[in-house]
């Protein structure tokens, strides 16, 4: 299985060219050169979509939960025997290290299709008695043609945490990747193709946000969006799904917290920061972007982070060694790269990287930057207040527990936070307090498929994982059958 250089749609179960016939550009971040095409899809691809979609949608919806779990785990298997390919895919596209396509994105991505195949075989429903009068059940039954639509950063690994709940709940899927990443949910189709996936089931239409993606959005026959990405694009979504009473599960920015007290274990305080700060390109809805200390450990947190970061190896994404890859766009880097002249002229101190990397032979027109540490900002300043989305932290001493609160929770975002701490009491007080979707609590990125993700405030609505994507793609319908 391996990627072409016209990706194509994935329609009524074939591979097809969008309608037009147009195709876009496609850039390997690495090299910052075009390295294959993709559809300009549009409101005729997507129409195309949706027809087969309900087409497929009759017989896929009475489909046994066991004959689901069987076509599901069998896309794992084929994305899990094609690993290697997935993942050079994925770094291709997205600038990322290999080593974390093959660690993190690719088998996060099978693991999503045999968590949710798994599950629905196993998923009930309620039942209420009335005594002596009558009995309540409840039916959980699909909704019909779902849109998912995802982001850049984590291309296969978040396309796939959309799509398999909604098919194992047997909805029939149209599916948008991001038109920056498109490869994997390209290979995506072969392997749903080589799986005996039933036509019209899933389809895949690749293209721009603003044409596929909003045709997507306003058709009246999708009956619910799962989006993941800007804050921005998800207010869009709400002004034309809102007044169509369409169910919406929007995760959004983030502009997390990282809480460290005094009494933390350092040296695995150290290792997790840093990989909160600066895992792929910091360019992860969940990295800790904004990094408080209690006074005390200030100094010491800050010299060893900045000796670290300035350690950490920027470079050739296929190199063993290579701790961070190139950007996803050029557009991306200079949005970051303003950000940073930002941040001076707020009052912060760069205390190292923000600068470009200079690369040698084809890597050299790649997207590549030193990460960043700042000092000195308030909470209040636009770098402190607004995603940036890229390897640029903010530090930040703090005095008490309480002021450690307030600039954690003084942001519109609420996806997540971190604290450190080994006092068990403030743990749980500092954690109740926080305004966050997920705290993590010495660690960051622990993840459990079957616990509800998703953040508060403009950090998004509803929740994703477990029974909480089950339900969301299901509509519930209560029977009453009273005594005779």
């Amino acid at each position: 299985m391996t990627p072409d250089k016209y990706i194509k749609n994935y329609i009524d179960g074939a591979l097809v060219p969008a309608a037009s016939g147009a195709y876009l550009d496609n850039y390997c971040p690495a090299t910052g050169k075009v390295y294959s095409q993709l559809p300009d899809s549009d409101e005729q691809d997507v129409q195309r979509a949706v027809d087969a979609a309900e087409r497929a949608f009759p017989e896929w919806s009475k489909a046994e939960p066991g004959k689901r779990f069987r076509i599901l785990m069998r896309i794992a298997d084929i994305i899990e025997q094609n690993m290697e390919e997935f993942a050079r895919a994925e770094t291709t596209d997205s600038g990322k290290p290999l080593a974390m396509s093959m660690s993190v994105d690719i088998p996060r991505a099978q693991a999503n299709f045999r968590f949710f195949a798994t599950a629905i075989v196993q998923f009930g429903s309620e039942s209420h008695h009335m005594a002596g009068e009558a009995v309540n059940y409840t039916l959980r039954q699909p909704l019909g043609v779902v849109g998912c639509i995802s982001p850049w950063n984590l291309p296969l690994y978040l396309f796939t945490w959309k799509i398999a709940p909604a098919l194992a709940t047997g909805n029939c899927v149209v599916a948008k990747p991001s038109e920056l990443t498109p490869m994997t949910a390209y290979l995506l189709s072969k392997a749903c193709i080589e799986a005996g996936l039933p036509s019209g089931v899933l389809n895949i239409v690749h293209g721009l946000g603003n044409k596929a993606g909003q045709a997507i959005v306003e058709h009246p026959v999708v009956k619910a969006i799962s989006f993941t990405g800007g804050t921005a694009t998800g207010k869009k979504i709400v002004a034309t799904a809102g007044p169509m009473f369409k169910k919406l599960s929007l995760e959004l920015g983030g502009k997390n917290p990282n809480i460290i007290f005094a009494d933390c274990n350092f040296d695995a305080m150290i290792v997790d920061t840093l990989r909160s700060s600066f895992s792929n390109n910091g360019q992860i809805c969940l990295c800790g972007s904004r990094i408080y200390v209690e006074r005390p450990l200030y100094e010491k947190f800050r010299d060893e982070l900045v000796k670290r970061t300035q350690f950490l190896k920027v470079g050739d994404p296929f190199s063993a060694v290579t701790d961070l890859g190139a950007l996803v766009s050029l557009q991306h880097l200079e949005k970051v790269e303003s950000y940073l002249s930002l941040a001076e002229v707020e009052g912060g101190s760069i205390l190292c990287g923000g600068t470009r990397v200079e690369m040698k032979g084809e890597y050299e027109t790649g997207y590549y930057l030193r990460p960043a540490v700042i000092e000195g900002l308030p909470l209040e300043c636009r770098t402190n207040q607004e995603e940036i989305f890229g390897p640029v932290v903010t530090i930040t001493p703090f005095d008490t527990e309480e002021e450690a609160i307030a600039l954690a929770n003084g942001t519109v975002y609420g996806l997540s936070a971190t604290l450190w701490t080994q006092d068990i009491s403030r743990a749980n007080r500092v954690a109740e307090q926080l305004q966050a979707g997920i705290v993590w609590v010495n660690c960051w990125m622990v993840r459990d498929l079957r616990t509800p993700f998703g953040g508060v405030k403009n950090s998004g609505i509803g929740r994703e994982g477990g029974n909480e994507a089950l339900r969301f793609f299901t509509e519930p319908k209560n029977v009453c059958m009273k005594y005779g």
